[in-house]
């Protein structure tokens, strides 16, 4: 969210301010809204902050649990790699046949652990990089929704700026009211 929109409601409340002084109670009710608005649009753009952090946050932990699958199946290649090595010196025969043929199995024992391992690690990257997508979903929601509030903000004020009229608070609060059903939808 640039600065220009995180403040922008604050210059609409700032004027409904001065217009409620005039003591008009129309006027001092649309002020009363536009800054109730305000606080609403504030809050769901805390949220929508949590959201993208939230997203970056399970971005991270997908990437990080992908390069410890990576880390891991290329220990679980090295680890087959010996063994087949001590397999086939094995094979050969000689005094060293047996050594080399439990080297060989321990390696086989230690790679199938690795490999689970690594699977598991690689079951997580998906399980993080769906929760991102969760995040990022709502992020998104939410940022359609305090857009609507602060749509509702700016054509309230029209109320004021028009001294009455009283279409224009009337389309700010159908504004506002959907902004927050959307903001609520987001955590459904």
């Amino acid at each position: 969210m640039s600065e220009a929109m995180t403040t922008e409601h604050l210059e609409h409340a700032e004027h409904a301010e001065h217009v409620a002084h005039e003591g008009t109670p129309f006027m001092t009710q649309v002020s009363m809204t536009i800054a109730i608005f305000a606080v609403i649009a504030a809050t769901i753009g805390s949220l929508e902050t949590i959201e993208t952090a939230a997203t970056l946050g399970a971005q991270n932990a997908a990437a990080l649990s992908q390069s410890k699958a990576s880390d891991q199946w290329a220990f679980f290649q090295a680890k087959s790699i010996k063994k087949s090595v001590n397999e086939v010196a094995a094979r050969q025969g000689g005094p060293q046949a047996e050594p080399l043929g439990r080297e060989a199995k321990r390696y086989d024992d230690e790679s199938k652990a690795i490999k689970t391992e690594a699977e598991g690690l690689e079951h997580r990257v998906e399980e993080h990089l769906h929760e991102a997508e969760h995040h990022e979903h709502r992020h998104h929601i939410l940022t359609m929704a305090v857009t609507l509030l602060h749509a509702a903000i700016a054509i309230a004020t029209i109320a004021i700026i028009t001294r009455g009229s009283r279409w224009p608070w009337y389309s700010g609060l159908a504004l506002a009211a959907s902004g927050v059903v959307l903001a609520g939808y987001a955590y459904i």
